[in-house]
């Protein structure tokens, strides 16, 4: 049982840093993310390997 929950606080833990990580790009001024070589509409897939692989 104790492996049960460890893993559903990773993984809670790991959404939680998806939602933070996408949301942050999404945020970024158009501008700035184009210089960082993103794009805002990307946020979710970068999101997504950032944190997941």
């Amino acid at each position: 049982m104790k492996h049960l929950f460890a893993r559903y606080r990773a993984e809670a833990t790991n959404f939680a840093l998806y939602r933070k990580t996408r949301d942050e790009i999404a945020m970024l001024p158009r501008s700035v993310a184009i210089d960082l070589g993103l794009f805002p509409e990307d946020a979710d897939r970068i999101a997504r390997e950032a944190v997941w692989g």
